[in-house]
């Protein structure tokens, strides 16, 4: 990461966001109350089923569920998620019971669109982004967030830059390198540490599909008023362990790209490989409706209809 990405440099990227929520949510207008469920177009295609969201409705949403104690689930889909999603019976429980499921990822964008949907560029939104403008939001709000993911000493240093850039911001962190087990000593030490904080906002950051899988089976015994259960690498960024693509790049589709550079012994097999995998799938949805791609509402996954691992 660049030395002018670190600190005092970071929030001016992020007027453009700030000022876009200004405009949605002028001042002296209540935002929590004005995003009711129904405002949330519902997609619902190759198995899928999203609430597509812009930036400041998705914070408009954290808001409301962090006012009124919803101890909502929110929870993302980028191209990796829905390659495992297909392939792991217990990833789509975890969705089917999350209350809200937005995008992370540009070819979702235009895989909807594929489907008839008319969804846009905006409603595409990443933590690499979005972590700013949410840790100013909790400082100004006085939210308590708690952050479980990234190797020790990693999420300590991206919360340490989160509280120079952010001042007032409550933020505790514990790494996501434990064992994960429900009945595990590491987990129960982890889960009695949330609960003691009583998080306002639980970011979970431990990768696809642990971060998931931890979150379904703790999700009843946290004291957490809203958990975004797919922090994704945001905090890695923020401390630098992870050099941040482009966001220009992000906004054309072509982060993968950036991203595969800086670690393509890790990130081969997810641009690469598991891209065809779901083009398989495509083809084999498009041959099952007769050659239409159509909008779906039905709910079951290509994986229910052609076995597991599909």
């Amino acid at each position: 990461m660049r030395k002018h990405d670190t600190l005092s440099e970071l929030p001016e990227r992020y007027k453009k966001s700030q000022a876009e929520a200004s405009r949605t949510n002028p001042p002296g207008s209540n935002p929590v109350q004005s995003v009711p469920k129904t405002d949330h177009v519902e997609a619902s295609f190759f198995g899928l089923t999203l609430q597509p969201m812009s930036s400041p409705k998705l914070m408009a949403l954290v808001e409301k569920g962090i006012s009124e104690n919803r101890k909502w689930v929110i929870t993302n889909h980028n191209l990796h998620s829905v390659f495992l999603f297909h392939r792991h019976s217990k990833l789509r429980e975890f969705y089917k019971s999350a209350h809200w499921t937005f995008i992370d990822g540009m070819p979702l964008i235009a895989l909807g669109k594929f489907y008839g949907y008319a969804l846009e560029r905006e409603q595409r939104v990443t933590l690499a982004d979005w972590i700013h403008p949410l840790m100013e939001t909790a400082a100004r709000k006085g939210w308590r967030v708690y952050n479980l993911g990234s190797p020790e000493g990693v999420a300590a240093r991206g919360a340490a830059v989160l509280r120079r850039l952010y001042p007032g911001l409550q933020i505790e962190v514990s790494n996501g390198y434990f064992d994960a087990r429900r009945d595990s000593a590491e987990n129960e030490a982890v889960v009695q540490r949330i609960n003691a904080y009583k998080p306002d906002l639980l970011m979970v950051g431990m990768g696809m599909p642990r971060q998931e899988f931890w979150t379904q089976e703790n999700m009843e015994r946290l004291n957490a008023r809203v958990i975004l259960a797919s922090n994704g690498a945001a905090i890695d960024y923020i401390a630098g362990m992870v050099p941040t693509p482009p966001r220009w790049a992000g906004r054309m589709g072509l982060e993968w790209a950036f991203r595969l550079a800086s670690e393509p012994r890790r990130l081969f097999a997810r641009y690469l490989l598991e891209p065809w995998y779901l083009l398989i799938l495509l083809m084999m949805d498009f041959v099952r409706k007769g050659g239409r791609l159509n909008a779906a509402v039905r709910r079951e996954t290509l994986g229910e209809t052609f076995g597991e691992g599909f």
